[in-house]
């Protein structure tokens, strides 16, 4: 039986509200070259490298969600462009793509590396990116990321573009930073055939901020946006938590991504792996699965009963706030679960 009909067939990982888990977010490094201010704090610290898992580790653990009915793959970070061997990962994990046992294989990323990386990652069979773009301004991005270069990222971006990869644009919603770009960044995603979504503020990790600061609803957002364009609601979904529009001035998608104001964990189909083997079933939840353990210990059949025992007790919803003093909802940082 072909690695796709044994995935057809196989009984699907489904949590305890019926959720069928389909969608693997796995981070290869916690580590980033730059220093968001939303997603980490100025001097961060980071895993040691031994306690990171390998290549060889990390294509065993995706590898069984896909025996197990995964059929899409997302690698994150931080930064995954920033671990040396990362392509050699993508090599091993296109065979599921080959396969047809998986849909697609794509990773998110800053950009800042995306021009070295962009033909070998169509080669392998990756054919769209997500690129986190807050702003083109420099002296903005420059402060955002704290010392970041916006040339770069761009760079990355019209190398992806010709090379025959589809890009959208992520870009974090921030109260007294780019509220009044956001309008000017959609038009350009647009205009360069991008779409683009746009994503509140989340309450992960300790930053060194004021979170309250930063918050901006998307429904704030929106009606701004409203008075400019017409925005019509599409009836188009993905593996994601985005909700659509079609711009109709420019003809482009935008989306929506509101883990605070509008919470979307209904039909959540996602979990996530972080480098060093731990299944999160939740991104605002702390309850995981040590998967590194079980691959030591027992191999891949450890590894599918212990996926399976987590995802049977996948919680309902997160429990994200935004409150002045308020710990975050979870200590751990973006970077290191992954996005």
């Amino acid at each position: 039986m072909s690695a796709a009909a044994f995935a057809e067939t196989a009984s699907p990982l489904i949590d305890p509200l019926g959720r069928a888990v389909r969608y693997v977010r796995l981070s290869v490094t916690d580590r980033c070259d730059l220093r968001c201010v939303y997603c980490m704090a100025e001097r961060q610290r980071f895993l040691p490298r031994d306690e990171v898992l390998s290549v060889e580790a990390l294509d065993r653990l995706a590898s069984s969600f896909v025996r197990l009915g995964a059929r899409r793959i997302r690698l994150t970070g931080g930064e995954p462009l920033v671990r040396r061997d990362v392509m050699d990962l993508v090599r091993r994990l296109s065979r599921h793509l080959a396969s047809g046992a998986l849909e697609e294989l794509t990773l998110t990323t800053n950009g800042t590396r995306l021009a070295q990386h962009a033909a070998a990652l169509a080669g392998h069979g990756v054919r769209r990116v997500n690129v986190s773009l807050d702003t083109r301004e420099p002296e903005t991005y420059r402060r955002l990321t704290r010392g970041g270069d916006v040339a770069r990222a761009l760079g990355g971006i019209v190398a992806a573009k010709a090379a025959g990869l589809a890009v959208k644009i992520n870009a974090v919603a921030l109260a007294d930073d780019n509220a009044g770009e956001l309008a000017e960044l959609i038009a350009w995603a647009h205009g360069e055939g991008h779409e683009i979504s746009l994503i509140e503020a989340m309450p992960i990790g300790e930053i060194g901020a004021d979170r309250t600061a930063q918050f901006l609803s998307l429904a704030q957002v929106r009606t701004r946006l409203e008075a400019r364009w017409t925005l019509t609601p599409l009836a188009r979904r993905t593996a994601g938590p985005a909700r659509y529009v079609r711009v109709e001035e420019t003809g482009g998608t935008l989306g929506f991504i509101t883990p605070m104001t509008h919470n979307f964990c209904g039909d959540c189909n996602r979990v996530r792996v972080t480098c060093t083997g731990r299944l999160y079933l939740c991104l605002g939840q702390e309850d995981h699965a040590d998967l590194a353990g079980a691959l030591e210990t027992g191999g891949e059949a450890a590894v599918e009963r212990a996926i399976r025992e987590a995802v049977a007790r996948k919680p309902g919803a997160h429990d994200f706030r935004i409150a002045a003093g308020a710990s975050p909802a979870v200590a751990r940082p973006m970077s290191m679960t992954g996005g």
